[in-house]
């Protein structure tokens, strides 16, 4: 009798056994505070305002009457930041803010950048480019596009397609200075919520992909759009394919000044599933060593996917590479098989050499959606894309509902710390049941939005989180620094922008904050200087231009490896700069490069400050 009770109670204590350690492994894993304040003692931030509210701020946007009962989701994303040097300052003194309180797109200086100082300079389509309420800036990308020696500034949106604002007076900002031009014509109805500029198909000039979100033709924003048709939610929470769709435009520049490239939409090249995704970041970088850039694709409500490049010039060939399930790994945290949220992706180089490791930001909040951020790391042989989930090993599979993530070296030690940004609606009344209930349902309503709880002002998800500061500690794991180092507010994150804003040649971060100000991290660390190189390219139209895609590897005195791509991510543009430990005041390694001739590589030597190397079409290097 003993022993069947005994028998029958063991499936029931398993199950209460695997429920008490399942809930243990959800809670974030922390860090002794002595370890803490050890570790934390070598950063040191000042956190400065970087805009105020605007007159009549808002805190929701007007939605189609279809939307109106869930305008708080339709709400939560809008904030941007990049950083630039559009004043000839040579570091990046230049900020391009998106403030969803107004709908701006502005340029200002970055407080404490020295220089001329300027008014706020709006950008704001003009001169024949259609623009009204039912169109709102998501994010904007500095880059030389018609190649003439200016940045540029691309803007893009949900209800149109993107903008191009031509540098036509450069210098000091003022709105004179920037015509606003079509990336594509005629004008198109996109709802946008990624875009990366980089050689896609390695013929010597920038292309640009472009993330779509809700459905082209679709009116989000037009509270008149009650018998629009194209409007709709995601028809899954694990594999929707009903998203607007992903274009990559390859460039080809006409050689006149202040003329847009003649763009070419290639996005045939890609799979319906990937075309089809709700993009919400690109990452690029080259995995295979042929300097075209790979394509990490994370989307919303689905599987994110890693695409290899096989372009040719003119010819886009791109190939999914999913990754390789083993008996104890789960289907979602395999590469090309999640079903998480893919929201922001960055590459780090801990070892300073062979291939990175990308981290992947997902929904992770305690007590709610509780999935995994990725971190990515190789375990194949050269050349070879494999990849396997080590989150949970190095301690960052737990965040919160994290979007835009960036790696970057603030200690000037060799070893890059990661920030990411986090947080949905910030209320008081937690709404979290409601979307459990709703993550559970059936998808075949879920593309109604007439089936969603309602979510509107007052509401929660995930509003009181703070952006993790993540910092590899010596056994390897990371730890979040940000409690120790004072920077745990409760603010609710969309991007960031990494670069010296001051020129002292340590390593800033401004952070873009939806529905409040935004804010610079300006860096006050004791460490040594950096290394602040730039790195640039003979341009089509005269002058140059920033060498995107460039590679530079350090091997000594400490390893280090990067590669310039200052678009990937969500809703935040870096610096188009490469930013170096030097902790013995020098360093020793190679730059390569692509250009319309082929590939190139050359041996540099540099010491601690700020560089600019060109890089030439017969492959010599020439410092400026």
């Amino acid at each position: 009798m003993v022993h069947t009770i005994l028998r029958r109670s063991v499936p029931a204590t398993v199950a209460i056994v695997l429920c008490a350690a399942l809930g243990f492994l959800t809670l974030r894993p922390s860090i002794a505070t002595g370890e803490a304040t050890r570790l934390a003692g070598r950063y040191s931030f000042e956190s400065l305002d970087l805009n105020s509210a605007p007159p009549q701020a808002r805190t929701e946007r007007v939605v189609a009457p279809g939307l109106r009962d869930i305008r708080g989701w339709i709400s939560a994303v809008g904030a941007a930041v990049a950083l630039t040097d559009l004043r000839g300052l040579g570091h990046s003194g230049d900020v391009c803010l998106v403030d969803p309180r107004d709908d701006s797109v502005t340029l200002r200086p970055a407080p404490r950048s020295g220089g001329t100082p300027y008014p706020p300079v709006e950008l704001r389509p003009s001169g024949g480019v259609p623009y009204d309420a039912t169109m709102a800036p998501m994010g904007c990308v500095p880059a030389d596009l018609d190649e003439d020696g200016d940045t540029d500034i691309l803007v893009y949106y949900w209800g149109r397609s993107p903008v191009v604002f031509l540098n036509t007076r450069p210098g000091v900002p003022a709105a004179a200075g920037f015509t606003a031009t079509e990336l594509v014509e005629p004008m198109q109805v996109w709802n946008s919520t990624a875009l990366n500029i980089a050689d896609v198909d390695g013929d010597g000039h920038l292309d640009v992909l472009v993330g779509n979100y809700f459905p082209d033709g679709a009116r989000v924003l037009d509270p008149t759009a009650a018998d629009d048709s194209r409007m709709a939610m995601q028809h899954s929470m694990s594999l929707a394919r009903n998203a607007g769709g992903n274009r990559i435009l390859l460039g080809r520049p006409t050689g006149a000044r202040d003329t847009l490239p003649r763009f070419t939409d290639a996005g045939t090249a890609l799979d319906d599933d990937v075309a089809r995704s709700w993009t919400l970041a690109f990452g690029l970088q080259d995995l295979t060593g042929d300097l075209l850039p790979e394509i990490y694709v994370a989307n919303d409500f689905g599987p994110d996917f890693l695409l290899a490049n096989e372009s040719t010039p003119g010819h886009l060939r791109l190939r999914a590479v999913p990754g390789t399930r083993t008996l104890t790994m789960p289907k979602s945290k395999v590469l090309g098989h999640d079903s998480f949220k893919g929201m922001g992706v960055t590459f780090t180089y801990p070892g300073g050499t062979g291939l990175p490791m990308m981290m992947v930001s997902n929904i992770t909040s305690e007590y709610a959606l509780q999935e995994s951020n990725f971190a990515f790391v190789p375990v194949g042989g050269p050349g070879e894309l494999a990849f396997r989930d080590d989150s949970e090993e190095l301690g960052l599979s737990r965040s919160g509902w994290a979007w835009d993530v960036k790696s970057g070296d603030f200690d000037n030690d060799g070893t890059d710390e990661i920030l990411q940004a986090t947080g949905f609606l910030k209320g008081e009344k937690d709404r979290w049941p409601e979307l459990q209930e709703l993550a559970m349902g059936n998808d075949d309503l879920l593309d109604l939005a007439g089936a969603w709880p309602n979510f509107g002002p007052g509401d929660d998800l995930s509003g009181h989180q703070h952006n993790p500061f993540w910092v590899r500690t010596p056994t390897g794991r990371y730890a979040d620094l940000a409690p120790a180092l004072g920077l745990d507010r409760p603010d609710v994150s969309r991007g960031f922008a990494l670069g010296d804003v001051n020129g002292d040649g340590k390593l800033d971060a401004v952070v873009a904050n939806q529905w409040e100000n935004s804010r610079l991290l300006l860096n006050r660390s004791e460490g040594p200087p950096g290394i602040d190189l730039e790195l640039v390219v003979p341009a089509a139209g005269g002058g140059t231009r920033a060498a995107v895609g460039a590679q530079v590897e350090i091997t000594g005195p400490v390893r280090q490896k990067t590669q310039l791509y200052p678009a990937n991510g969500h809703a935040g543009a870096s610096a188009s700069r490469v930013h170096l430990a030097a902790p013995t005041g020098s360093a020793t390694g190679m730059v390569t490069w692509r250009d319309a001739a082929g590939t190139h590589s050359a041996p540099i030597s540099l010491t601690a400050g700020r560089h600019t190397l060109l890089l030439g079409s017969d492959g010599t290097v020439a410092t400026r």
